[in-house]
């Protein structure tokens, strides 16, 4: 089975830190995001990866390098220009297709599900496309997509005529494509996946899109799209069962420091005479100047970058 890693995009809403790397190279706990999701895929199976690329692409380049399982095979997508979600996928078809079906999946998130059970049932089910879907209370913040009772998608933005909506999930950002489903694609180049092109697959030529709810007792999904979502999984990392679980199993080279150990500093970074931070990351080899003192915030490219308070409204 092959896989795709969505990683072109600008990372907007990660500024100024997605100046620095681009959000799938963002370092958690030690580790790239992209790599952690590189090792799950590793871990369920699949063999060959393809990563599209445009904003900072070395820096994602240079995670994969230094963090990635020997097991897997690495092809790269560099995008010129951004081409959305859809478009991404469009340019990395032929790849996709050459296995029954492929998973693609956001690159700025921590993820761990048990993928094998869900690739059966969309295998079982016949459809052309699965949205993995969880339940989530974040769905006031990230949206959520309906189903209706034979689990076919029933809202995705506005509702589906005909179809009656008997549950929702937030997306986790997972899809699952049977082969047959990448060979019909909008005029335009630049697209958005859900939006622009399953929709209209649905309404014009009856694909056959469906989503699958997960409890979330049996699944982890936690964004890494702000640089206030950033801080939060450093400070309370998710476990990750295809990787061991806690953070301890799955962690990099960090060192915790602070009175609370909440200051979490990256491989060679050191705290200069007097510093005091609360509530940090400081990135691999930064310096942090004597004296300074900061509270809720990330130490990259020798500057201080404060951040929402997770504690103060993010999810726990």
């Amino acid at each position: 089975m092959r896989a795709m890693i969505l990683a072109a995009g600008l990372g907007t809403r990660m500024r100024p830190l997605s100046d620095l790397c681009a959000k799938p190279a963002l370092p958690v706990r030690g580790r790239p995001v992209i790599s952690l999701l590189l090792s799950y895929l590793a871990r369920h199976g699949v063999e060959e990866v393809m990563i599209n690329l445009h904003h900072r692409p070395e820096t994602v380049r240079e995670a994969v390098e230094r963090d990635c399982p020997e097991s897997l095979r690495i092809e790269w997508s560099e995008e010129a220009t951004p081409l959305g979600t859809g478009g991404g996928i469009r340019r990395a078809a032929s790849f996709l297709r050459e296995t029954e079906l492929c998973v693609v999946l956001a690159g700025d998130m921590l993820l761990d599900l048990d993928l094998g059970g869900v690739v059966a049932r969309h295998r079982a089910s016949g459809r052309d496309a699965t949205l993995v879907l969880r339940e989530d209370e974040r769905t006031s913040r990230f949206g959520s997509i309906g189903l209706d009772e034979k689990g076919r998608v029933a809202r995705l933005g506005a509702p589906l005529p005909g179809r009656e909506e008997r549950a929702a999930g937030l997306f986790t950002g997972l899809r699952i494509f049977s082969r047959e489903i990448l060979a019909h694609w909008p005029s335009q180049l630049v697209f958005e996946d859900l939006r622009d092109w399953l929709v209209p697959a649905i309404l014009e030529r009856g694909a056959a899109v469906g989503g699958e709810i997960l409890d979330p007792s049996g699944s982890t999904w936690e964004p890494v799209g702000t640089p206030a979502e950033y801080l939060h999984v450093n400070l309370h990392p998710p476990g990750l069962p295809s990787l061991g679980g806690a953070a301890d199993r799955w962690s990099g080279e960090v060192d915790l420091a602070g009175e609370q150990q909440d200051v979490i500093l990256g491989r060679g970074a050191a705290l200069g005479e007097g510093a005091r931070l609360e509530r940090a990351v400081v990135w691999e080899a930064e310096r942090v100047p004597p004296g300074l003192e900061a509270r809720s915030g990330v130490f990259a490219g020798g500057r201080f970058h404060a951040c929402s308070d997770p504690a103060a409204g993010s999810p726990s």
